[in-house]
């Protein structure tokens, strides 16, 4: 059966479309652009595969389908600033079998003005059609959420900038078939912006309380009774926690390369990226407090993925911590239910089968994650020290960040 919809890119952000767009009915067939980080459970394809899901046998069926969405990873580069190798190659491989009347949509993470100054001279140079008039070419930021069960393709708003009002239009209704409601941007540029402050905003929001946590432990005050007490309010604030650095695919975005510069995002980066270290410092004190040194001390690591519940290890705290531990002496073991193997500064870091034995083995246990399965009021009775950096355990149970 041909397909109706191409998902071009097969890691975090285009397996999550190609998921919703399967559970909708529409035809899907995926292309991947490379080495791309993004799993599915069993279950998960088993699915996909049953609803008509299947991977693209080359590039020619790319040219077969009514809408084509370039979802393809944008991780940092050398610079700091995002790599577009992998959807330049998207785009050129798509260019050389578009046909007229396609949608093309980006909803790869980029900086303002690649859909019309990178994207679009790639298809028009490449396929010999002209955008706006021969297809349709759009941007809408991905709003994906991992692990979220409250929060779907369904009934997420999905955003959409077209680079004339008769894109958009083409984009929206292929987007009208996965969730309930379309908003319509005026362009391309500003869809794109769309993501670079939903992208900021969680960056800048958590890098303060990530500070009003440093500062709040030197006052003395508990950090996790503010913002319970905080998030009361009805209008003004929203809660963030902190926790030991951030993780995850989307990247903080200055855009200094494009000489613009976002301050505030920049300090926020700095702030987040010495949470791994504060963490270590923290576990160091712990440890003197106690009459012990982190040299030769046994610490367990606990939840080693950048978010609770999945196995996705991508930018995760968890390594940082685990080397500057290292570097300190300690000897490190972890445990993680979604993560079998797990491997810092290339060796294998030992991992505990048994939770609540290696916790009341190690001299330090530091929370890094909290899964679901974590019974942390049991922890913190077996644990001979426990570091909760997510705030997760009873109040009194364990040392909080």
């Amino acid at each position: 059966m041909p397909a109706d919809l191409a998902v071009i890119g097969l890691g975090p952000y285009g397996l999550p479309l190609a998921q919703a767009a399967v559970a909708a009915g529409i035809a899907t067939v995926g292309y991947r652009t490379g080495p791309e980080p993004g799993s599915l459970s069993p279950a998960e394809l088993r699915r996909m595969l049953s609803g008509g899901f299947r991977t693209a046998a080359g590039p020619a069926e790319l040219g077969r389908v009514r809408t084509a969405v370039i979802c393809a990873p944008t991780p940092a580069g050398p610079d700091g600033g995002l790599d577009l190798s992998q959807v330049e190659t998207a785009a050129r491989t798509l260019a050389t079998h578009l046909r007229p009347h396609t949608t093309v949509i980006l909803e790869s993470p980029v900086p303002p003005g690649t859909t019309e100054d990178l994207l679009r001279p790639i298809l028009e140079e490449g396929s010999r059609l002209r955008a706006g008039r021969d297809f349709h070419l759009a941007y809408s930021p991905t709003r994906v959420d991992p692990g979220n069960r409250d929060f779907t393709p369904a009934n997420t708003p999905k955003v959409i900038g077209g680079l004339t009002p008769a894109c958009t239009e083409s984009a929206a209704a292929f987007y009208s078939r996965l969730t309930d409601k379309v908003v319509r941007a005026r362009g391309p540029r500003e869809a794109e912006t769309v993501q670079l402050l939903e992208t900021n905003y969680r960056h800048v929001n958590i890098a303060l309380v990530n500070e009003m946590a440093v500062l709040c432990h030197d006052l003395g005050v508990d950090l996790w009774d503010v913002i319970r007490c905080a998030e009361t309010k009805p209008f003004g604030f929203q809660a963030f926690r902190p926790g030991p650095g951030v993780g995850g695919h989307a990247i903080p975005r200055d855009l200094s390369r494009a000489g613009r510069s976002l301050r505030m995002v920049e300090l926020a980066r700095q702030v987040n990226d010495q949470m791994p270290r504060y963490v270590v410092q923290r576990a160091a004190a712990l440890l003197n407090e106690h009459g012990k040194s982190a040299r030769a001390a046994r610490i367990l690591l606990l939840g080693v993925t950048y978010k609770p519940d999945l196995a996705d290890q991508q930018a995760t705290p968890a390594q940082e911590v685990a080397v500057r531990l290292m570097e300190l002496g300690a000897s490190v073991s972890y445990h993680d239910p979604h993560v079998p193997s797990w491997s810092v500064l290339d060796r294998p870091v030992p991992r505990a089968d048994s939770l609540y034995e290696a916790a009341a083995d190690a001299d330090l246990t530091i929370l890094l994650q909290q899964h679901r399965t974590y019974d942390l009021q049991g922890l913190s009775v077996k644990a001979q020290l426990l570091l909760d950096t997510r705030g997760a355990t009873p109040t009194g149970a364990a040392h909080r960040l």
